[in-house]
Parts: structure tokens; C-alpha cells; sequence
């Protein structure tokens, strides 16, 4: 082979390993993206042979009031935790607020299953432990895809267990006798929960289909996207993956950003 040819050859070749290095160069909001895409995987297989099936024969056999009453119900169950966060966060005129709607959906609402708080302009509030963490200072971490659970990060695996110990139902095995009762309230309530607040997305699901070029990518940026927001009460900081303003018109910015 003739010196040019082998030198164009070689340069070739060096400008191919330089693209391929560049490409694999790991992101550091997203080091494990290897694990993540295939829990992603397998939860999007759960979805399709498990919970969308399920959610779909609930959304069919429940009428539409007895639907709003149960995220109702499991709603004002999870003001217990909104209250308690915005405390932790030093909210007091809106813990006050949230306590009012808790408790004024609790007795006149029927144990919750009517949102009369809505109606006296006592609006829902969203607020969690990560919140909270995130709110203090703790840094999120590196993005994470739990099974079963969905999009994530370290500090929401705290803010998970500080959510499940706000909730009054993790305690039903405990105070409740028999236990096999209080545990089939615990688990079984919790199952109720998933399964409705799917059947609430069902109508949502070809968003993400469409809008989604890369349906990992779209979820991963949704969802720190949210979290942002939320922790920053609406005050999205600039390094920012999506832009609230850019996704809204849309329907699935950082307010609605998991469209199935």
C-alpha cells in the first residue's frame, strides 16, 4: 500500500475510535444508564402484560363518580404526608391550609372520597419527603430506574421509604387485629392505588408514544424535569434539562410529564 493511502487509512481510522469514544463518554446525571434502560424495559413489560390489562378492566367496570372517589379517597390519605412535608420545609401558612382540606375532606367529604376542600378554595398540594430532602439541601444523585417503582434517584429511595412511613395504611398489619386483616388493608389498598392511578393515565398514553423519539430519554428528562420543579416550587434553575415554558402547550411539562 502506497504511504498516502496508508495514511489517509490510519487518519480514517483514529477520527472513527475518536467518534466512538465520544459517544460513549458516560453522563453524569445518568452513570448507570445500562441498568436503567433495562429496568425501564421490564417495567414497560409489567405495564403492557400486567397493569395496563388490569387498570383497563377497572376503568371499565368502575362508573366515573365511584373512579374520582377512590383518587379521592387515596388523595386526602396522602394530605397526612403533604402537611407533615410542609412543615418539615417550613410551610407553616400552607400546612395550616392543608390541614384544613385534610380535615374538612375527612369529616364532611366523607372520608375523602368527596374533595370538598377544592371546592372552599382549599386547592391540593404536592409534597413529598424527597421534597423535603431536596429542599434541605440533598442532592438528588445520579438518575435511577427501580423496578416496579418506576423513574427515580437515590435521594427519592429515601424520599420513598419517608413517604411510606407518613402513611397511615403502612400501619394497618400492625394496629389492626387480626393482623391478616390489617395486612390485606395495607397491601391491598396499596394495590388499589396503583391500579387506579393507572386507570387515570390510560387516556395519556399515546403522548408519550408520539412525542418520544428515544421513549428513555423522554421519561428520564420528564422526570427530572419534575422533580426540579417541584423541589424549586416552580423556580426551574437554568441547568434545567426541559424547560417548563417550552413543554406546557404540550400537555406533558413538569406539572404532567408521565403521559401513560
Amino acid at each position: 500500500m502506497q504511504d498516502g493511502k496508508r495514511g489517509w487509512l490510519i487518519l480514517g481510522l483514529l477520527t472513527l475510535l475518536s467518534g466512538c469514544a465520544t459517544t460513549s463518554r458516560v453522563d453524569p446525571k445518568d452513570p448507570w444508564e445500562g441498568w436503567n434502560r433495562g429496568a425501564q424495559s421490564f417495567n414497560d413489560g409489567v405495564d403492557d402484560y400486567v397493569m395496563k390489562p388490569v387498570a383497563k378492566g377497572y376503568d371499565w367496570v368502575m362508573p366515573d363518580f365511584a373512579d374520582q372517589g377512590v383518587t379521592n379517597f387515596f388523595s386526602n390519605i396522602d394530605d397526612i404526608g403533604v402537611c407533615t412535608n410542609d412543615l418539615l420545609q417550613g410551610k407553616l401558612i400552607q400546612s395550616g391550609k392543608d390541614g384544613a382540606r385534610f380535615l374538612v375532606n375527612t369529616t364532611v367529604g366523607v372520608a375523602g372520597l368527596i374533595d370538598v376542600g377544592t371546592m372552599l378554595d382549599l386547592p391540593k398540594h404536592n409534597e413529598d419527603f424527597d421534597q423535603t430532602l431536596g429542599y434541605w439541601g440533598v442532592p438528588t444523585g445520579p438518575y435511577l430506574v427501580l423496578p416496579f417503582f418506576g423513574p427515580s434517584s437515590p435521594r427519592g429511595v429515601v424520599g420513598l421509604v419517608g413517604d411510606a412511613a407518613l402513611n397511615p395504611m403502612t400501619y394497618a398489619g400492625i394496629y389492626i387485629n387480626p393482623t391478616w386483616i390489617g395486612a390485606a388493608i395495607s397491601v391491598g389498598g396499596g394495590a388499589v392505588k396503583v391500579i387506579d392511578a393507572r386507570a387515570d393515565l390510560l387516556g395519556m398514553e399515546r403522548v408519550a408514544s408520539e412525542a418520544a423519539i428515544d421513549r428513555y430519554e423522554f421519561f428520564k428528562n420528564a422526570y427530572i424535569t419534575r422533580r426540579n420543579y417541584l423541589v424549586n416550587d416552580g423556580n426551574v434553575p437554568e441547568e434545567d434539562v426541559l424547560k417548563f415554558e417550552e413543554q406546557k402547550d404540550e400537555g406533558y411539562g413538569p406539572l404532567n410529564p408521565n403521559p401513560y
